[in-house]
């Protein structure tokens, strides 16, 4: 089978406008997340985002292609024979209040297939793409499937652009849920009572490594392994044993070639509600070496930035892997139950040269990918 690479990591959050100002700031431990003054958020469960200030809401067009512009930017030229994968679970949604607003306004680029035909455009690709719409594990998924192509030989080289952003029309639909803290999330702690939302994302360059080589690029890392399984449990709460997490897991190890309790580092999903991340303690503490392993999250620092939030963390994971340093967990203060001695507040070494991520979402969708040093 082809060995995968990935040769270029871009990302947008609300800590700022690429890689290194993501890491440098959950490093340095500081927050992306302030009070949401694009829309009113009186009448719903909190005034928090991870909210990108270069975003003009203003406009009567979609902040999407506003974010996707700024992605594109920073992600310079690609070849056009690249097949790319786009990941978002609601694309151009904030078109909708805007058009109920101002009728006038046209109401289309609403659907997830024209977030893909922009991006494709824009960067003269020959194939206009596919969008993956798996919940909050879309990006992962996309990456995994990306690995996949390149990894039977079907193409050499995949783009998969990833974001999502703060609508009215998501943040009240979490609010009535029941699933948003009415302050910042705090992953992991004794005290977390939901998540909070956040916007960004990310453009992560999967290549063969002979296609990276007859282009001059140096891969940053190696993605070893993936998996992708689903715990039909509950439409929206995860299998409190954590059985499709577990299983995705194991999927992703056995590609890999490695052990669980051999693995250094966990970026786990933790989005700071109460079952997930007791969820993820769990599977944590099944799987792991307790003594060995670290994790953290960073959706304490930007938001849970939904179909987004796997690309970015994938593209966060090659930078730990590059830096040997895993952030800490910002809003992690009084451990929950099962969180000691595994979630830390300040950054740690990586003692080792693979790490494990994991996203999981609405549905039971659980992905797991491990990247692995070139």
């Amino acid at each position: 089978m082809t060995p995968v690479c990935i040769t270029k990591a871009c990302v947008i959050t609300s800590l700022g406008p690429d890689l290194h100002s993501l890491y440098n700031g959950l490093t340095d431990q500081k927050s992306g997340i302030s009070t949401i003054t694009r829309f009113n958020t009186q009448c719903y469960a909190s005034p928090f985002g991870g909210i990108i200030p270069d975003l003009d809401h203003t406009k009567k067009s979609s902040l999407i292609f506003q974010l996707s512009d700024l992605l594109i930017d920073q992600l310079g030229e690609i070849e056009n024979d690249t097949f790319l994968i786009s990941a978002s679970t609601k694309a151009g949604i904030d078109m909708l209040g805007k058009k109920i607003a101002e009728p006038e306004i046209c109401g289309k680029n609403l659907l997830l297939s024209d977030l893909t035909e922009y991006i494709a455009l824009k960067l003269k690709l020959k194939n206009k793409g596919i969008n993956i719409n798996s919940a909050c594990a879309s990006s992962t998924i996309a990456v995994a499937k990306g690995a996949a192509l390149i990894q039977r030989g079907v193409v050499d080289s995949v783009l998969i652009c990833c974001m999502d952003i703060v609508s009215e029309f998501v943040f009240s639909g979490f609010s009535a849920l029941g699933a948003m803290s009415d302050e910042p999330a705090k992953p992991f702690d004794k005290h977390r009572n939901g998540l909070t939302l956040g916007e960004g994302a990310a453009a992560i360059l999967l290549m063969s490594e002979k296609r990276a080589r007859s282009q001059g690029l140096s891969p940053l890392c190696r993605i070893a392994g993936w998996g992708i399984a689903n715990d039909a449990t509950h439409l929206t709460a995860p299998a409190k044993d954590g059985y499709g997490l577990k299983l995705a897991i194991t999927t992703a190890c056995k590609k890999a070639g490695i052990l669980p309790e051999h693995i250094p580092a966990v970026n786990t999903h933790g989005t700071g509600t109460a079952y997930n991340d007791a969820m993820e303690l769990t599977v944590l503490h099944a799987m792991f070496n307790p003594d060995q392993v670290i994790a953290n999250s960073i959706k304490g620092a930007i938001g849970h930035t939904l179909g987004a939030a796997g690309g970015i963390e994938i593209a966060l994971c090659v930078k730990m892997l590059l830096e040997g340093m895993m952030p800490g967990t910002f809003g992690f203060l009084d451990p929950g139950k099962g969180a000691e001695k595994v979630i830390y507040p300040d950054a740690r070494p990586i003692k080792g040269d693979c790490i494990l991520t994991t996203n999981s979402g609405f549905g039971g969708i659980n992905a797991a990918v491990i990247l692995k040093k070139a």
